[in-house]
């Protein structure tokens, strides 16, 4: 099968295309022939290596040699004991502990596979798992007559993140770069703010939950951008920013009656089917900015790491 490798942390240059071994399901496990995956900011941040946390799964080398978890497709073979899909079916889910996704065939555990909504292609489905359940837990809390902010708000997670604040009742105010702001709004976002011409801690508005996706601020300047009452949780940044919150976020908060933490991820279908229900039934848009083929993976993911896709990025196995 074709696959596009790494042996290395880099730039996307290190990336390569062969031809391997179609992999072989284990016990517990599905052998998917990939239609398509969409890029998380995770991929990029594990090809580099960097945050440092990218190499939680290799310190030196990368441990999988192919990136992408995020994958939708047909099952092609089961392991011993699988039990919920059969060969034929259309699944997607997050593939998160093994990766694989930009191959034609990756393996991925049972649990982590839901079946593909009829209505939704797998291009779409590939675009929901990580960035929806961001999303959905991201946006716990919003509510009619709360001030809701997210920062990065212009990728994935922050597209759906939007409109689910939005679904809720929220004054929901998307930052990213300027190039994004029109795109925000499309997505529902009632203020829209340049990160580098407008610094949101320091403004006047106060927000009752801010969803943070590019945390590299101190935790004194979110505490200062909270309502009283307000909750701030982070789900990606700097490794100096992240550990700020661990650290001394919850203390920095309960001084002044504010909330800060990271956001801590629950993985599996049970946490992004509720989003695709609600795509489906056409309450939350999927914005897919472009698609790419397998030899253009490195393209892809420079697109995504260099901050320009509005919405998700697709990779489709057979275009």
């Amino acid at each position: 099968m074709k696959a596009v490798l790494y042996d290395r942390y880099g730039p996307p240059e290190v990336l390569r295309v062969a031809h391997v071994p179609r992999p072989a399901p284990a016990a517990g496990q599905v052998l998917v022939e990939v239609e398509a995956t969409s890029i998380n900011l995770s991929d990029w941040e594990t090809l580099r290596g960097s945050p440092l946390y990218a190499r939680v799964w290799g310190l030196r080398t990368p441990r999988r040699p192919t990136l992408g978890s995020d994958i939708a497709g047909r099952v092609a073979a089961v392991g011993p004991g699988v039990t919920r899909v059969q060969p034929g079916d259309e699944v997607y889910g997050d593939n998160l502990g093994l990766k694989g996704g930009f191959a034609e065939y990756a393996v991925a555990p049972e649990a982590a596979l839901a079946h593909k909504p009829a209505g939704l292609t797998f291009a779409e489905a590939s675009t929901i798992p990580q960035a929806g359940a961001i999303a959905l837990q991201g946006t716990q809390g919003a509510a009619e007559g709360r001030r809701v902010l997210i920062n990065g708000a212009g990728g994935g997670s922050g597209m759906f993140a939007i409109q689910l604040a939005k679904r809720l009742g929220a004054h929901v105010t998307g930052v990213d770069n300027g190039a994004k702001l029109d795109h925000l709004r499309s997505m529902g976002a009632d203020e829209v703010i340049d990160y580098r011409r407008e610094d949101f801690t320091r403004g006047r508005a106060r927000y009752d939950l801010v969803l943070d996706l590019v945390a590299h601020r101190s935790v004194f300047d979110y505490r200062r951008a909270l309502a009283p009452g307000g909750r701030y949780r982070c789900v990606g940044g700097s490794v100096r920013a992240l550990l700020r919150v661990l650290t001394i976020g919850a203390a920095a908060g309960a001084l002044t009656g504010r909330r800060l933490g990271m956001l801590a991820v629950q993985e599996g279908p049970d946490h992004f089917q509720p989003l695709a229900d609600k795509c489906v039934a056409g309450e939350v848009s999927i914005r897919i900015d472009r698609t790419f083929t397998l030899d253009e993976v490195p393209e892809a993911l420079a697109y995504v790491g260099e901050g320009n896709a509005l919405g998700k990025v697709v990779v489709e196995a057979s275009p």
